[in-house]
């Protein structure tokens, strides 16, 4: 089977499962080829996956020059495909276009939600239900996208299998991490690992943090973002017991030190972040955002998104309750060996392109 990849931008989840893919479909025998940015081939490898790569000018944001050459090579490309797997709504959208005139069926899948106000947001709702019409199926990594490519006509919508990363183990002692954060061993610590973005729902983060003061918690986020200045400022007037830590290398340290591991998104697809706290063994308390439910399934507490009350109260539950801890951090290990691998991914895309594939012969 000739298989076409199509990606833009990405520096984290989406460019890792392309290449888990292009890696998989090589293996099985398969020609692929994958278009996609130089920067994320840099980033990801993927001439080293064993597929023919080829550079596009796919960026996150609308650029009139750049998608017409874009749209121009990807036509040639797809003229040589029995299927193009596009994976972004930009992505997904530029195949849409080329693919006129064309059989190869088109997958995309969708990884993150369109942004919900500003001109940007216009844009991408129209890219929205360009995919809808178009694609033969799409995939998606949370109901409400799921939900969403329903309403807007979409023949076929499923569920996108997208395999946890390797996630290594923690090589310092939790009383070393916890020493090195100025934490002693008595005070509970909470680690959230985020982007300092909106879409993490940091302000409710720290709403609940001030609910948490009487408990003596430490709480630490690990990552940075265009949100510092605006939290660092919250967690000074308020006296709030939150450190921002910056980005760290030593996340699976954090994770195995931590009495909690918090997540307050207002939207996820299927966050990493997570998925690595399951591996951790962690106790997970977490907003119930976007593909949240689907990857911690039983092995974590979730609450309502934007609830500072719930997540101040589910985390001092965790907290006062030894007992109920250790039962989280056994769900949470055993959720963990139930989460898709790379070979089930491959699996789920090579069954989808034969379904599709037997949908558009004569």
């Amino acid at each position: 089977m000739r298989i076409l990849l199509v990606m833009g931008t990405s520096s984290g989840g989406m460019g890792r499962h392309v290449h888990g893919l292009a890696e998989g479909l090589v293996g099985r025998g398969h020609e692929v080829m994958v278009g996609c940015p130089q920067s994320a081939d840099e980033l990801f490898d993927y001439t080293g996956t064993g597929a023919r790569v080829v550079h596009l000018p796919i960026s996150d944001r609308p650029h009139p020059a750049n998608d017409l050459r874009a749209h121009t090579t990807l036509r040639a490309l797809i003229e040589g495909a029995d299927v193009v797997h596009a994976h972004g709504l930009r992505a997904g959208a530029l195949c849409s276009l080329a693919r006129l005139g064309h059989l190869a069926p088109l997958i995309v899948t969708l990884h993150n939600a369109t942004p919900d106000s500003s001109w940007l947001g216009g844009v991408y709702n129209t890219l929205d239900r360009l995919v809808a019409s178009k694609a033969d199926l799409v995939l998606t990594v949370s109901r409400d996208l799921e939900e969403r490519q329903r309403q807007l006509g979409a023949r076929r919508v499923e569920h996108a299998v997208i395999p946890a990363p390797p996630f290594p183990e923690a090589v310092a002692e939790r009383r070393a991490v916890r020493e090195a954060l100025g934490v002693e061993d008595a005070t509970p610590l909470v680690v959230c690992v985020a982007r300092l973005t909106t879409q993490k729902g940091l302000p409710v983060l720290l709403d609940a943090a001030a609910r948490l003061k009487d408990t003596a918690v430490q709480i630490v986020v690990a990552g940075e973002g265009p949100m510092r200045h605006d939290l660092e400022t919250n967690i000074e007037e308020r006296s709030l017991p939150v450190r921002l830590l910056g980005d760290r290398r030593d996340v699976p340290d954090l994770l195995a030190a931590a009495d909690v591991v918090v997540s307050s998104a207002h939207w996820e697809g299927q966050p990493l972040a997570l998925q690595e706290a399951l591996e951790a063994g962690a106790a997970i308390v977490a907003t119930d955002a976007g593909g949240t439910a689907a990857v911690v399934g039983s092995g974590g507490i979730l609450v309502p998104v934007g609830d500072a009350d719930a997540l101040a109260r589910e985390v001092r539950r965790v907290i006062d309750d030894p007992g109920a801890a250790q039962d989280l951090r056994a769900k949470a290990r055993a959720r963990a060996e139930a989460l898709p691998t790379v070979d089930d991914a491959v699996e789920a895309a090579l069954a989808q392109y034969s379904l599709c594939l037997e949908d558009v012969r004569p």
